[in-house]
């Protein structure tokens, strides 16, 4: 695997030896349109991936209720036997209705059988890091995560899985979690726009675990904000490049996941590595998420 020059630095998240560099790749967008049926151009996402490890993302982010099944299937297709120090943090707690739904499986079957899915369909014999999707559609809610936590325990136990992170918690959830098992890493809702989780990103940045933000650039609804748009036409960068970096200067602790088809916004997105926001610049950003309605 290539190192690029600049990947945000790297960070070790607390009880494990990986350093994970900062700048990580997220495989969503490698299905079709809303991460559901094969990619437009199967070849083509494939590149993708080649690049993406070619350039030093030591970190690809996936599941195998992406597409269903596709996006591992083009992860493994690309880039199988895998590079020393790579990391594919997996994600179960959901699955795909035929009608392009995300409905929760939270079972111990189904949590079995999605790890087994992602271990088959990457070609793996134990999944580096998974990650347990609770929540709602729209963020976290209050629900106790005790039992689908303690599968994942016990399938950490049998060796299938090394490391075990969270997706779409509550603090609650995560404090109640811990009593279970040990967390390496959050994967919440997150970005310029949309800012409840910063009391828990400073919470976790002194526990040693990472955050990293899903919808980093706004999702299914990109990122649109005039303060936006002058930070970068002032700093001669995208809007992209910009709430990527400031993102890798909110704390050192997140790391980037930010999904992209196209080889082209895979070296676009990495620049945001190397570019410094000014505090006056960070300052105006900052006023974004008030002007914008609650989701």
């Amino acid at each position: 695997m290539s190192q690029s020059p600049n990947l945000g630095g790297s960070f070790t998240p607390t009880s494990t030896n990986i350093a994970l560099n900062r700048m990580g790749y997220g495989a969503i967008q490698l299905t079709g349109p809303m991460a559901f049926g094969p990619p437009r151009d199967r070849q083509a996402a494939v590149a993708v991936v080649r690049e993406a490890v070619r350039l030093g993302m030591n970190h690809i982010d996936t599941s195998d209720y992406y597409g269903p099944h596709i996006a591992n299937e083009i992860i493994r297709e690309a880039i199988h036997p895998y590079p020393k120090g790579l990391v594919i943090v997996t994600k179960d707690g959901a699955r795909r209705g035929p009608d392009k739904s995300w409905p929760a499986a939270l079972s111990r079957e189904d949590l079995t059988s999605a790890v087994h899915d992602n271990l088959r369909n990457l070609g793996l014999d134990t999944l580096e890091i998974v990650n347990l999707r609770v929540g709602g559609q729209f963020g976290p809610n209050e629900n106790s995560i005790e039992e689908p936590l303690t599968v994942l325990a016990d399938l950490q136990k049998q060796g299938l899985i090394r490391h075990i992170g969270l997706s779409n918690i509550s603090w609650g959830q995560l404090v109640g979690g811990q009593a279970i098992a040990k967390i390496v890493c959050v994967q919440n809702h997150y970005n310029l726009a949309h800012r409840q989780g910063d009391p828990l990103i400073d919470a976790l940045a002194t526990q040693g675990i990472a955050y990293v933000p899903y919808f980093p650039l706004g999702g299914f609804r990109p990122l649109q904000s005039s303060l936006l748009d002058a930070a970068a036409a002032s700093l001669g960068a995208t809007t992209r490049q910009v709430a990527l970096a400031w993102l890798l200067q909110r704390s050192p602790n997140i790391l980037i996941i930010a999904g992209t088809s196209s080889i082209e916004h895979l070296h676009d997105n990495l620049k945001a590595t190397s570019l410094k926001l000014s505090p006056d610049t960070v300052a105006r950003l900052d006023k974004i998420a008030a002007l914008v309605a609650p989701d």
